[in-house]
């Protein structure tokens, strides 16, 4: 899977009210694409009040959404529109405990792969 994160900016007439939508994947790394796109949103004009929403992202990593997060609380103009619930878009957790023919393997014992 390709974790890629796409963006539309949106703004009123008067720039008083954008919103920067993000669909895709939101990863830790991806999420930085969106600060200067909120910076310029807000530069707009005084008082432009920007929802950043990431109701659409498909995938989200808990790191993406917890660093877009501490981003937007810098700014009181900022809001982050999350989907309800979202654990339904975090990554399930997957298990990697090593698995062999005849149970879990033993301590100093080596998992067997399939062929």
């Amino acid at each position: 899977m390709v974790d890629k994160i796409s963006v539309t900016v949106q703004v009123d007439l008067d720039g008083k009210y954008g919103r920067i939508v993000a669909t895709g994947c939101l990863t830790g790394a991806g999420q930085r694409a969106l600060h200067p796109l909120i910076r310029r949103a807000r530069a707009l004009t005084p008082g432009t009040h920007v929802v950043v929403d990431i109701r659409g992202a498909h995938l989200m990593e808990p790191a993406g959404v917890d660093l877009l997060r501490r981003a937007v609380a810098q700014d009181g103009a900022v809001e982050l529109a999350l989907p309800d619930p979202l654990s339904a878009h975090l990554p399930t957790p997957v298990d990697r405990t090593p698995v062999v023919a005849d149970g879990p393997a033993a301590p100093g014992r080596r998992a067997r792969t399939a062929a």
